[in-house]
């Protein structure tokens, strides 16, 4: 029997479980360190020494691989502790206190839970009742040393890693396109392609400006990106992978790209939620070295590509900052201010006959708390203007500008083909490699002969495809350089307002153009006028006073001068006569086109012009009934007097409708 327990064992702790608490640090020493292990396990014959059945030993080893720092992913640690809690524990057995805690106050509430429930504690040193003052103290103690033990371990191996790091010496996992030479020093890929295809994204990024519009055209355009294999049985090996969103943002986050030596920008802090790594400032990063290696960008390059990335998150965030350009018509989208507030405005569309018609409204206030729209500006106006004023400044430079762009797009066009080319190369590089192993196989051993053929034939089909690809590339380019010359360029902008209006030309280049002058636009709703501040991107500012576009009814709605002409013209004229003095005068509708009856109709009944009946009735004309009864004449008769001239009538409408003058007027002439 075990004769440690200095008689603080007793027959009601036997009546209990007893609790074997395995636990190794990580999984590598579970693997390596096999005899601390089998120590752990060996303590389960000691438990059986102090009179515990082997059915009432329960081991508890799911801890294993887990850091004792923390009973936060410790499911195990958590089991033992409600089960000494509910009372089921006699004992507690482990080999050494930093087993079971490596921090005070987890030890220390399975002390006390451990003293509530008269539960005792072994390790191999012996029995203890946490009752006991002295056995308390003697634990508190052991976990303290197990806590401090670890600090000084981690602030050691810290220290030493940061100390590296400092030297620059702190060798870590490089990104695609770099790799430690012999002096163990960073330095780009050797490989030319790697090199051309990392550059190829940071070009791409800055010309798009978005991290999805980079990815689509690479996918696009069938190009991959490298990545070196870190583990396995393929390290170091180069692979070739469609480009991702994650590995897009990875890379332009990456400062390395920059020549930046850096250590320290993810560090894991305590926080209520447990410890978490949290990216920290710049200023708190422990080593921050520029220009400490070659870079694919500048400093200035990289803090640009951040802040564009910055913008482009915020966009869809609640600061709505400054977004990419999209495919909508809102000339202004993503740089258009509020006036009133400040705050950036949204975009929204209505239809207006089969187009769409940009509306700019600021309603972050309305979305946070439902308050009122700031003000609702209609678009389309404004972007009128502003495209008006754009072609003004954009004529005498367009020359030198489209010249500028045929050049970026050759480059473009030459980063590519010199990409596919180099996947050529490799193509055939491996392939050449499968055929070497394939002919230095003995033809005997048909086994491993007919899986190196496979083998070979498969690298044949991959560089007679990307051959093909290669092929189609080429062809498509020298048509695209065979439709337009650098003449043609310069001709085409001489006329750039046709080229600007043109359907051919996307809203979203239209809105990459305006970028390139414009930083943004300040907008406010004036009683009869749209007020809009122009800030440019040289520093400068610009103010235009544009006229709101009239709503439809006030559009359609006939001018003062044209009413006041009809009310005249009625006295003498029928609808048909007015319309055709009008046309000769030149007043036109509303829509451009030429007076007829039908619009001359709908004036005089609209503004309740008196008409010409019944303005003649006022004067006391006749109608032909009482003509007769006045004359005592036939309708026949009345007709052939009208054709002789005999009576006094006149023509009321442009149909056969005539008044007539009673008997009392002496003036016979006819008025047709």
């Amino acid at each position: 029997m075990y004769q440690s327990d200095g008689g603080k064992l007793k027959a009601t702790h036997l009546e209990r479980n007893a609790y074997l608490y395995i636990r190794q640090s990580t999984l590598r020493q579970v693997y390596e360190n096999s005899e601390s292990t089998k120590r752990q396990y060996a303590l389960k014959k000691k438990a059986i020494a102090l009179g515990w059945s082997e059915d009432l030993i329960i081991t508890i080893d799911s801890d294993l691989g887990q850091s004792g720092t923390s009973s936060e992913m410790r499911e195990g640690f958590k089991k033992l502790v409600a089960e000494v809690g509910m009372g089921h524990a006699g004992i507690v057995v482990s080999i050494e206190v930093s087993r079971l805690s490596r921090n005070s106050s987890d030890w220390l509430r399975l002390l006390e839970i451990c003293a509530i429930t008269d539960t005792l504690i072994m390790d191999e040193d012996g029995i203890y009742d946490v009752n006991d003052f002295n056995d308390r103290l003697l634990l508190g103690l052991k976990g303290t040393m197990s806590e401090a033990e670890m600090h000084f371990l981690q602030a050691r191996m810290r220290g030493g890693t940061i100390s590296k790091a400092k030297r620059g010496e702190l060798k870590r996992a490089l990104p695609a396109g770099y790799v430690y030479n012999e002096n163990d020093k960073i330095v780009k890929d050797y490989d030319l392609a790697v090199q051309n295809a990392i550059n190829l994204l940071f070009e791409t990024f800055k010309q798009t400006g978005s991290a999805c519009a980079t990815v689509r055209q690479f996918n696009r355009q069938d190009l991959k990106i490298p990545k070196r294999l870190l583990c396995g049985p393929r390290k170091g090996d180069l692979v070739w992978n469609p480009l991702e969103h994650s590995r897009t943002l990875r890379i332009l986050n990456n400062p390395i790209y920059a020549g930046i030596y850096y250590y320290g920008r993810a560090q894991v802090k305590n926080t209520v939620n447990g410890k978490r790594s949290l990216n920290m400032p710049v200023d708190d990063w422990h080593v921050y070295m520029p220009d400490a290696h070659p870079g694919y960008i500048t400093r200035a390059q990289f803090e640009e590509n951040l802040s564009k990335l910055k913008d482009n998150c915020c966009a869809y965030g609640e600061d709505r900052r400054k977004s990419p350009p999209r495919e909508g018509p809102a000339l202004l989208q993503g740089i258009v201010i509020c006036g009133k507030c400040g705050k950036r405005m949204s975009v929204r569309y209505q239809k207006n006959c089969s187009k769409l018609v940009p509306i700019y409204m600021c309603i972050k206030d309305y979305i946070k708390s439902g308050k009122k729209v700031c003000q609702t500006v209609m678009g389309e106006k404004v972007d009128e203007e502003i495209s008006k004023m754009l072609l003004e400044m954009l004529n005498p430079l367009a020359i030198k500008a489209a010249i500028k762009v045929e050049d970026e797009l050759n480059k473009r066009k030459l980063e590519a083909d010199n990409f596919y080319r180099q996947q050529v190369e490799r193509a055939k590089y491996d392939m050449e490699i499968a055929r070497k192993r394939y002919m230095l196989v003995d033809p005997a051993n048909r086994l491993v002969a007919t899986e190196l053929e496979s083998e070979w034939n498969g690298k044949i089909r991959e560089l007679e495809k990307i051959k093909d690809g290669y092929e189609k590339k080429k062809k498509d380019d020298l048509k695209e350089m065979t439709k337009t010359t650098r003449s043609d360029i310069i001709k085409i902008t001489e006329d750039f307002a046709s080229i600007w209006s043109s359907k051919e030309v996307s809203f979203r280049d239209k809105k990459r153009m305006l970028r390139l002058l414009i930083e943004d636009v300040t907008v406010k709703n004036d009683d009869k006028k749209i007020i809009a501040n122009i800030r440019f991107k040289a520093g400068t500012s610009k103010t235009l006073a544009i006229e709101k576009k009239l709503p439809i009814c006030e559009v359609r709605k006939t001018r003062k001068d044209i009413i006041r002409q009809v009310d005249e013209l009625t006295e003498n004229y029928t609808p048909s006569e007015i319309a055709d003095i009008l046309n000769e005068k030149g007043y036109r509708a509303w829509n451009g086109n030429l007076f007829n009856l039908r619009t001359i109709s709908r004036i005089i009944r609209t503004y309740r012009i008196k008409s010409r009946h019944r303005r003649l009735r006022d004067k006391g004309c006749l109608s032909l009934k009482e003509k007769m009864l006045e004359s005592n004449l036939s309708q026949e008769q009345i007709m052939q007097m009208r054709n002789e001239g005999k009576i006094i009538f006149y023509r009321v409408t442009d149909r056969i409708e005539y008044l007539y003058e009673p008997q009392n007027k002496s003036n016979y002439l006819a008025k047709i």
